[in-house]
């Protein structure tokens, strides 16, 4: 993995292509390398799987969430609109930002576009093969093209993040490099990464993978797989938190 050559890196992509649980862990993975950073909840669109939800293993390594606080969960941008201009004009370190799925949830970065581009930024595109409308090249930059035309920024490189959940399979993942070299060609653009999920780079299948890998640990976990009991304030995301720290015994980052 190779650490960004800006203060601001974005989150875009399809709707479920697993871009807050990248961003997440692209976060952490910055924190584990000695950067200060802030990540910055900008989903509007999805009430369940924003990076808000994974605040406690955020903190535990240092990394400073900007998200509505305590009863205001599940409010939305205006809350944050102060907090994320200062993230942008004047970021401490590398600030991320997770935006929503679609041109929909891109529009949030329209009214923050102007401040985008007095700096510099990295705009990542997400792509997941195993979505509706991104499992095709064309697919992907049809999509990629309405991002652009909403947020009226320019998606500067490709991060693959296929997958199916707990479905998801080793076999699935090495077809999926090849398709999202191919989605980075097309659009002519770097393919920065691609995300696998730690339990299956355990096998050491994709050793020979010739780009960078971000291991993913999932704390997007959907509310029926919630464990904490009803009238806790605990989340789902936390949860996983809990299970990854105080049941396998690892401490959160490690390889």
């Amino acid at each position: 993995m190779n650490l960004p050559q800006t203060k601001t890196v974005l989150f875009t992509g399809n709707y479920g292509s697993g871009k807050t649980e990248v961003a997440v862990n692209y976060a952490l993975w910055l924190a584990r390398e000695g950067r200060k950073v802030k990540i910055a909840d900008l989903d509007l669109v999805n009430p369940y799987f924003r990076c808000r939800e994974a605040r406690e293993p955020l903190e535990a390594l240092g990394v400073t969430l900007v998200a509505p606080q305590a009863g205001y969960h599940y409010a939305d941008l205006p809350i944050l609109l102060p907090e994320i201009r200062g993230l942008i004009e004047q970021p401490d370190d590398i600030s991320v930002f997770d935006v929503g799925g679609d041109d929909v949830g891109a529009r949030v970065l329209a009214a923050l576009s102007d401040l985008f581009k007095k700096t510099s930024y990295e705009m990542y595109f997400v792509a997941n093969r195993s979505r509706p409308f991104t499992d095709t090249v064309e697919g992907c930059l049809k999509i990629m093209v309405e991002v652009e035309k909403a947020s009226r920024l320019k998606v500067s490189a490709i991060v693959g993040n296929t997958h199916l959940m707990d479905e998801t399979t080793g076999p699935m993942i090495e077809e999926a490099i090849e398709f999202t070299r191919g989605v980075a060609d097309a659009k002519g653009l770097p393919l920065a990464f691609i995300a696998i999920e730690r339990t299956l780079l355990s096998t050491g299948q994709f050793s020979n993978c010739p780009f960078p890998i971000l291991p993913i640990e999932r704390f997007m976990l959907p509310p029926w797989k919630q464990r904490a009991p009803l009238g806790e304030s605990s989340t789902h995301a936390r949860d996983g938190f809990g299970r990854l720290t105080s049941v396998t015994g690892r401490k959160l980052g490690n390889s």
